[in-house]
């Protein structure tokens, strides 16, 4: 295998910088715990809301680092999506056309690589999955986390989940309710993912109830056209119509979706006309999940909000003050049942609660069916912490949030394609709009320069391009950078490792370099974080010490 040597200086330095990052966002975050704890808390018990609605939170799923679910249909490019975010593949994965990920997978970080399966991690208190023990053993057998020493899991975790089944295979039952478990995690992510092939536009009936779990965490949904370089410009207009026209039928919205048009891999482009257009949507979505981390204060507290906000309350004492105490509670159950919308209607003007802070009836009606019916009234010193939580708490944290955010570059996703992702094209030194570590190793020998046997052909290309005194500009090496059709994100990292001197320009042991590493990258391998000792240029060697000053001055 062809293996990367990274600086343990880096690493060390990275770690604390997150260290700090996360202290900083646990401030808010311990502030919203206690709040839950001492008036959400009591209220959620005493009227049985994790009976209707979600579990109860746990002091994990405060303090964790922000989540991404990412969901689609079988041979979607999930997996292969999840390998673009990290430049590496996890353990366990594998890529096929086939159905290949069967499991749910929460990818996190982690010093050792290693895989933590669902039963042991439903006892885990450090780990926000504690409450998927309900779902049985079946779909614990098909859950595990992978641990794994990466840079952009330093600042957020990914969920990974199996293929959501075909038309053809609609009648296969998984032995575990797959569509609430994607609700839960829904409820429990800063992001979701729903990633569509442009050669599958089919919505099936498993693919219908998977979105219609996801429903009501609209404001985390972004929805991804995939292996879009497969088809041209004419047809990926088609695909993009009839993709917003399916998903229009399922979601119900009056708002118009908006969809990411990209092909989310490091290979080479089949077609290249919208290659730009691919560019600024991948440049558009990746900011957002850059900034996760830095909004993460303010998601836990808009859930907490919501959870806050939901007249659930008022729902079961209404249908306490309607049950008779002893006969015909049979009867008056069904009745209460079919009348839960003008019960709600009643609610809403009585308490003058608005519509949309109340759960949807249908589901409501669902859960109520297979209850006791053995609710409680409402209790005024609950409610009362309850409005003094919504009302005076939540408002002193808003002054602690803008602080955090003044804060905001420290709590970026770092690492992987995020390197520049709010850089303009061509700016000073890096025409593939990249930016990022590139320093050479720590321990720079006398050893053999690996590219020197490939050196002649790379030269013959690097004069026909007609250097400027021995050098080429960015603009004259861009295009046949981009010639290799590999994605923008790919060829500006390989031109930030490929000019060691930071002069914005390529001589020939250069340009050499940036030949190799694209070959490189060509045979699926990844790119190295730092330039290793055994690719920097004999020229550039004994320059090191001033480049390493040069670099600390930038």
């Amino acid at each position: 295998t062809y293996s990367w040597r990274s600086s343990p200086m880096a690493g060390k330095e990275m770690k604390n910088r997150g260290g700090k990052c996360l202290k900083e966002v646990h401030i808010v975050s311990e502030a919203l715990k206690t709040l839950y704890r001492q008036k959400l808390l009591p209220l959620e018990k005493y009227y049985g809301f994790s009976d209707f609605h979600s579990s109860s939170l746990e002091d994990a799923d405060f303090d964790n680092k922000p989540m991404i679910l990412v969901v689609g249909q079988c041979s979607t490019g999930k997996t292969t999506f999840i390998r673009y975010l990290l430049e590496q593949e996890y353990p366990g994965s594998r890529i096929g056309p086939e159905p290949t990920t069967d499991s749910f997978t929460a990818i996190m970080h982690g010093e050792i690589e290693g895989i933590i399966h669902g039963n042991a991690l439903t006892v885990d208190p450090n780990k926000p999955f504690r409450k998927l023990s309900p779902f049985g053993t079946t779909f614990l057998n098909r859950f595990q986390c992978v641990h794994l020493p990466n840079r952009v899991l330093e600042s957020i975790s990914i969920i990974d989940t199996p293929g959501i089944l075909s038309v053809a295979k609609r009648k296969i039952s998984r032995g575990y309710d797959f569509p609430a478990v994607i609700r839960w995690f829904a409820e429990h992510v800063d992001r979701i993912i729903l990633l569509c092939d442009a050669h599958k536009l089919e919505i099936s009936d498993e693919f219908s109830h998977t979105i219609m779990a996801l429903r009501g965490n609209e404001d985390k949904l972004r929805v991804v056209l995939n292996k879009a370089d497969m088809v041209d410009s004419q047809e990926l207009m088609r695909v993009y119509g009839a993709l917003m026209w399916s998903l229009g039928k399922v979601f119900c919205t009056p708002e118009v979706l908006r969809v990411y048009i990209g092909s989310f891999w490091s290979s080479p482009m089949r077609m290249t006309d919208n290659r730009k257009l691919f560019e600024q949507e991948e440049e558009d979505l990746f900011a957002g999940i850059q900034n996760l981390p830095r909004n993460s204060a303010l998601r836990k507290l808009n859930d907490l909000v919501k959870r806050a906000r939901l007249a659930h309350a008022y729902i079961i004492s209404s249908l306490k003050e309607e049950m008779p105490l002893v006969f015909c509670r049979e009867k008056k159950k069904r009745d209460l049942i079919y009348d839960l919308p003008i019960i709600y209607s009643r609610i809403q003007q009585r308490y003058q609660i608005s519509p949309g802070d109340f759960p949807d009836c249908a589901k409501m009606q669902e859960q109520l069916i297979s209850h006791d019916f053995k609710f409680k009234g409402l209790k005024p010193k609950l409610l009362a912490g309850l409005d003094e939580l919504l009302n005076t708490d939540i408002a002193k944290l808003m002054p602690l949030l803008r602080q955090e955010e003044d804060q905001a570059d420290k709590l970026l996703v770092q690492g992987g394609p995020f390197l520049g992702s709010h850089s303009r094209p061509f700016t000073e030194g890096n025409p593939f709009n990249h930016y990022g570590s590139n320093g050479e190793s720590d321990h720079v020998s006398d050893e053999e320069w690996v590219v020197s046997k490939d050196k002649p052909k790379y030269d013959e290309i690097f004069y026909n391009l007609s250097p400027h005194e021995g050098k080429l500009s960015g603009t004259k090496v861009k295009g046949w950078m981009m010639s290799t059709r590999l994605p923008s994100s790919v060829l500006g990292r390989i031109w930030k490792l490929a000019d060691v001197d930071r002069d914005g320009m390529l001589d020939d042991e250069e340009f050499a370099l940036a030949g190799h590493l694209i070959e490189v990258k060509l045979e699926g391998f990844g790119l190295p974080h730092e330039l290793p000792a055994q690719l920097v240029p004999p020229s550039k060697r004994q320059r090191k010490n001033s480049g390493t000053e040069k670099r600390d001055n930038d």
